[in-house]
């Protein structure tokens, strides 16, 4: 039961992550009237997205620690370091990234590796979740 448990949480985390960074954001700005208007509802989606992440993030290495008591197998290692990346990516784009992209701080450059940060974020969970539902019931 917990591992189905803990595939739904990689689902959520990579699910999330596509809805919102590759339908809802540019949808936005496809809609809505003025680009800084839509900037600003996306910075706040990709705010609440980083908390999904984290949520997500330390759920999952919680049921990998657990998972085996004295010694991890290299399986769960190798999860653990995806859900790592994972989440430092998904701190970094949050309180290094954001705030400079707000503070429009050479917007370019900042964009461009918050874009970066996120889709590979989206990596790092797609693969987890990859891994995940091939993985034997343990």
């Amino acid at each position: 039961m917990r591992d189905r448990i803990a595939l739904l949480v990689a689902a959520l985390w990579w699910g999330s992550l596509t809805t919102i960074g590759f339908l809802v954001v540019p949808m936005l700005f496809a809609h809505l009237g003025h680009p800084a208007q839509a900037g600003r509802v996306a910075a706040k989606l990709f705010s609440a997205q980083s908390w999904v992440a984290l949520a997500c993030g330390l759920a999952l290495l919680t049921y990998f620690r657990s998972k085996v008591h004295d010694q991890v197998d290299a399986a769960s290692r190798v999860a653990i370091g995806w859900i790592l990346a994972a989440l430092l990516l998904a701190l970094l784009q949050e309180y290094a990234v954001a705030p400079r992209i707000l503070a429009r701080e050479n917007l370019r450059l900042w964009h461009s590796l918050g874009s970066a940060m996120y889709f590979g974020q989206w990596l790092c969970a797609g693969v987890l979740l990859w891994r995940m539902g091939r993985r034997e019931p343990g």
